[in-house]
């Protein structure tokens, strides 16, 4: 089956837009500290200080997402209920950011959103869970009339 390697590759796409995200903000940060300028009564040192923080922040969660998919290719096992977790909203947040982007940078980038949201939904569905098949309480009579359900 393709489970893992669409694992180990959504996971490298992640670390990929981890170091990307860091690089981004930390380029940010540098020219926000650069410009010496007030912004709503906010200095520059602060504003440069938590672009850096959410840069750090930020990157960390997408790795974080990024190893539990690497581990869960590797291991051939579906993530934990906090990987899980952690995997949906990641899931969520490309979703937004891809509708934000579209109007801010672009279809390209609309594209790569998209792509980087179906890599994860797609995990997430080859490792979905297996339920357990229904019992049959009864069998069906022959004159037609549904069966009785089984008392509890």
């Amino acid at each position: 089956m393709a489970r893992r390697p669409v694992a180990v590759v959504a996971a490298i796409v992640l670390f990929g837009e981890a170091i990307g995200m860091v690089l981004i903000n930390w380029l940010l940060g540098r020219v926000v500290h650069q410009q010496h300028m007030s912004m709503g009564g906010v200095d520059s040192g602060t504003m440069s200080t938590t672009t850096y923080a959410m840069g750090g922040v930020f990157g960390f969660y997408l790795a974080a997402c990024g190893l539990i998919l690497l581990l869960t290719g590797v291991r051939d096992r579906a993530p934990g209920r906090f990987g899980r977790i952690l995997l949906v909203t990641c899931a969520v947040v490309h979703g937004v950011l891809g509708a934000l982007t579209v109007g801010l940078m672009g279809w390209t980038a609309f594209a790569f959103m998209m792509v980087v949201l179906a890599l994860i939904v797609l995990v997430l569905m080859m490792y979905a869970p297996r339920l357990p098949a229904e019992p049959v309480d009864a069998a069906p009579s022959g004159d037609g009339t549904p069966p009785e359900p089984a008392a509890a």
